[in-house]
Order: structure tokens, then sequence, then C-alpha cells
């Protein structure tokens, strides 16, 4: 799909949905009462630091004309502690904005984790991780301070322009309609902009993301970059994505920019204004030099919140498409969960049914079509047959990581998808194509199941998969740190690790999914003698390309044409001369 390339914006066309906001200000009304409090000081702040120029204007109209130097002192001590009181308490507001800023990143970053563990394995496979990180990590912090500091910014700078404009008028009427003037020619510039603005930081997001995507691919991939020396042709690549980010950043920045440009030039325009008009009409009764100098100190602080709140709407733009990316990862369906009223699944028996099973990835292509079979408890079945014919699919919809497109499954006459996910995996052992292993010691990898297991149930475990001896190599044991997806370890040390991890869940189903692909053929051998003695008394299914190490298995079926072609024994299987005659004897030619 197009939105599995790292290259590919994803799109987002419509305008920006109210509902989103409305959305966000969950996370705000959460922490309402610091932020009413961190309001209620900026607002005493602002209101001290206004009254400055009106003490500036009485000191320049009467206390120097009369020339009393006490008074003086006294007006200039006043506007001194205006000053420092207005800086103390935007420090503690700031403080609180701080702590409810980061309570925000943490409450959204939390939801969206959550969801992403719930989120079913079509949603991994449709998306580049790199785009999927970037929302949990660059899309929250993009946000939180829009969230927090901007929602009480925002309030503020309007009471700001309230106070500021009592105060105006309070001196000069006519100066401060002079002052008001800009305004028209301010939104004129708003409304021209602001669909182009909101576009160009979408494109930003977009080309952040892809950005983003190819980086974590390639940092996941350098082992086969530099195997093919593909090193030249990825700096290419890497060097075109960064070029789309820096194009689109610029374009964005200089719609950015144009806003505070307006406001600069406007409030030098209206300053100068005052300045003329006020110097023109200069009147010892009406209009005195304390009046005009207040009246340019109140233009400039009456710009300035009009050029905060144009900065706030910037980053206001700038947070929508980090929202909508948000939300649109909350809003993912969790296509695969519990229905209401689905029931625990008690200790089972293991006895496995599909029912006239029809499964697609997506719509309209099959890959397998009304299949029908019984594994009954205990049973081991191998599932043969070419590459991409559904073997995985097969064990994949036993643990329900997919929705079924028809029929049914049904474990000891359950039907799956009426039974709580959590007690259905509980009861499974899986080992899949990939040996993840997660950064963190040996021991807690293979307990990662079972974190309550003691020590020696996990020793047991690598004892019968035959890893104990390599892990005994290392100079801490089990408790050798390891990287993330193993990289001190060979692949076959991985595969054993999981396998182990796999065992020591005790299922009562058990998956293997080419389980011993990576193993050299002596230590297959040793780990076959121990898988003879787990597999007793379980159900398992076991996909293997190499035949020799599901000959002993009860049933073996070979996958093809979207269903199961054959089914039967080894010697049945092979006396039958078929599909998996026809396999076997090329295997055994190969080899």
């Amino acid at each position: 799909m197009a939105r599995n390339k790292f290259d590919v914006d994803e799109n987002l066309e419509s305008p920006f949905n109210i509902k989103h906001f409305r959305r966000a200000m969950v996370y705000i009304r959460r922490k309402k009462k610091p932020m009413l409090i961190a309001f209620a000081l900026s607002a005493l702040s602002a209101a001290i630091a206004l009254s400055a120029p009106l003490i500036m204007q009485h000191v320049v109209d009467v206390t120097i004309p009369a020339k009393d130097m006490g008074a003086l002192a006294g007006w200039s001590l006043l506007m001194l502690a205006t000053i420092v009181v207005s800086v103390i308490l935007a420090t503690i507001r700031s403080r609180i904005m701080t702590s409810v800023g980061q309570d925000i990143i943490f409450d959204i970053r939390t939801d969206l984790f959550k969801h992403l563990q719930e989120l079913p394995f079509k949603y991994y496979d449709d998306r580049p991780q790199g785009k999927i990180l970037i929302r949990v990590v660059n899309y929250v912090n993009g946000v939180s301070d829009v969230l927090s500091n901007g929602i009480i910014n925002f309030i503020l700078e309007i009471v700001n322009l309230i106070f500021i404009a009592v105060f105006m008028f309070a001196v000069d009427v006519r100066l401060s309609f002079i002052i008001l003037a800009g305004l028209p020619v301010f939104l004129g510039v708003m409304l021209l902009i602001k669909t182009r603005q909101r576009r160009a930081w979408q494109a930003v997001s977009n080309k952040s993301s892809n950005l983003n995507a190819y980086l974590q691919e390639s940092i996941s991939g350098i082992g086969v970059t530099q195997m093919f020396s593909r090193e030249t042709r990825n700096e290419g690549i890497f060097t075109r994505l960064a070029g789309n980010f820096r194009t689109a950043w610029m374009k964005a920045l200089r719609y950015n920019i144009l806003i505070p440009f307006s406001v600069d030039n406007l409030s030098t325009i209206v300053t100068a204004m005052i300045f003329l008009v006020g110097l023109l009409t200069l009147d010892p009764q009406n209009m005195t030099l304390g009046v005009i100098l207040a009246m340019s100190s109140y233009a400039a602080r009456f710009w300035q919140p009009i050029l905060n709140l144009s900065n706030l709407y910037n980053n206001f733009i700038n947070a929508v498409a980090y929202l909508e990316r948000i939300f649109e990862t909350l809003d993912e369906p969790v296509t695969v969960s519990d229905i209401p009223g689905a029931k625990a699944l008690p200790p089972v028996q293991g006895r496995v049914t599909f029912d006239d099973v029809t499964f697609a990835y997506d719509p309209g292509l099959n890959i397998l079509e009304n299949i029908s079979f019984d594994v009954a408890a205990g049973e081991s079945v191998a599932l043969v047959g070419p590459t991409g014919a559904g073997k995985t699919t097969v064990v994949n919809l036993i643990s329900r990581f997919y929705n079924l497109t028809g029929g049914r499954i049904l474990i000891d006459g359950q039907d799956i998808s009426q039974i709580t996910l959590k007690s259905l995996r509980s009861q499974m052992g899986i080992m899949l194509q990939d040996s993840f292993i997660f950064s963190g010691t040996i021991l807690d990898n293979i307990r990662y199941g079972r974190p309550d297991a003691t020590e020696e149930e996990v020793i047991a475990a690598a004892k019968a998969v035959c890893a104990d001896d390599f892990i005994r190599e290392f100079d801490q044991g089990y408790q050798t740190e390891v990287n993330e997806r193993g990289s001190k370890l060979s692949q076959g040390q991985r595969q054993l690790i999981s396998f182990a991890r796999t065992l020591l869940a005790n299922p009562r189903i058990l998956i293997l999914d080419e389980a011993t692909s990576s193993i050299d053929a002596q230590t297959e051998r040793l780990l076959q003698k121990g898988l003879n003695e787990l597999l007793k008394g379980r159900t398992s299914f076991i996909i293997a390309h190499r035949l020799s190490t599901v000959k002993n298995c009860d049933r073996i079926m070979y996958v093809s044409n979207k269903g199961i072609a054959e089914s039967g024994s080894h010697d049945e299987l092979i006396a039958r001369r078929g599909l998996y005659h026809r396999l076997y004897t090329a295997q055994k030619m190969e080899a």
C-alpha cells in the first residue's frame, strides 16, 4: 500500500475539524486548577505592569516640572517595584505552566502508547515504524506548549488588549483611535494567508514524517546496506528527503515571518502617527508631553499582544497538523478486540477446529478459502508448502492476530471470536519467524511472557532448547545485557532464546514458525530431543521449510492454492506421491 512507503505523503486535505481541539480540551481540563492559578498570576502581573506608563505620565507632567526630588524618588521606587513584582509573578506562572505542559505530554503519550499496544498486526503491516514513532515523540512535543501555555497566553493576551484599551482611552481618546486604525490592515493580512499557511505546515509535517521513516528504516537495515554497498545511493535518498523537508520548512516559515513583519511595521507607523498628531496638537490643557509618551508606550504595549497572538496563531497552525496525526492514530479502530460480553477461555485441552475459514488481508484478495480441518488435543501438525501459500497466516489466525473474513475457528468447541484475547493468547506459546530480542538481560528476555518465573524455571527452559551452554559462556551468563534486536547475538542464538521464552510459558497450544531455520544441524538434533519431550500432551503447529524437522509430526498439511491440498502422515503422503512427495524428494536431491 502507498502509505507503507517512506516517501509518500499522508493525505490530510480536509480542513481542521474543531472537534479535534475539543478533544484536546479533555487533557487541558484535567489541569484546570493549576492553569487557573497561572492565569490569575498572569492577569495580576499584566495589570501591575500597565500602571508603569501612568506613573511615567505623572512624573513627566507633574513631578519633574515641580522639581520635587522626594516625590521623584518615590515614584521611581514604585515603578521599580511594579517591574520586580511583575517579573516574580511571571516566573511563578512559568514554572506552573512548565509542569502542566509536561503533564499533558505524559497523558497524551500514554494514551497513544496504550492504543498502539492494542492495534492489530494489520496496522503495523501498512505503515513504516518511523511514521508511527514520530507521532508518539515529535508530534506530542509539538502540541504540548500550545495546549498548556498557548491556551493561557491566548486568553491572557485578549485580557491584556482589553486592559490596554481601557488605559489608552482613559488617557486620550483621539490617539487611541489612531492606535486602533491599524487593526483592519492586520486582519486582512491574516485572512489572506491563513489557508496557505496551514497547508504549508501540513507539508512540513509530511516531509518530517517521511524523513523520520527513512532514517529509522536505514538504521534498522544498516547491515544489509553495507553488505550491498548501498551507502552512496542511500545518502542520495536521504539528501533528497532532507531537502524536501528543508524546502517545505522554508516555505512555511515565509508565512510565519510575514505576520510579525506586518505587526512591526504597523506598530512603527502607528507610533509615528501618535507623535506627529500629538506634537502638532500639543496643548498644556489637553495634549501634554506626558500624554504623548504614555500613549506611545501603550501603542507599543497594544501591538505586542497582537504580535504574541499572531505567534500563538502560528504555533496553533503547526499544532493543528500534529493534532490531526495524533487523533488520526487514536481514532485508528482496534479491529481485533474483545466483543461485548466476551468470556474468559478456561484451561483448554487443545482441540483446534477450522470451520469453513476464509481470510484476506485486503478485500477481494483471499489468501485462504473455505478451509476446514480438525486437530485433536495433543496432536502435532506440520504446515508445509511453497512460500506465500498461507502457512503463517493459518497460525496467526489461531492466535487471532487478524479477524476472519468468513467461517469460524474453535478451540475445545468455543469460537475464539467470542472469548477474550488475553485468556486465548495466555494459553498459547507462539514463536514467529522474527526472533525479536528486547534490550535488557538474557534472563529478562526469556521470562518476558512470565515475569514471575523463577531463575530455575528460566534455566530449565533454556536447557530444554539447548541454549544453556552458550548462555553460560558469556561472562555474565543469564545476566548478560543484550541490545535491542540482540545485535550481539547470532541469529541462531536469538532464535534459541526466543524459543526458551516461548517454552517457559508452558502453553497448551504451541506454534513454531520456522523455529529451527537459523540453527545448525548439530544443535537442531539436540534441540529435537527436548522438543519431542515438550510436545507430548500439547497441541502443536509447526511451520518448517526443512522437511526433515517435521517427519515425525502426527499430521502434515500441505498448504497451497488457498487451501489444504494434502493432509496425512509423512509415510502416507510419501506413498501418495503427490505435492508433498515432490517437495520432499526435491529437498533430498538438493541435500
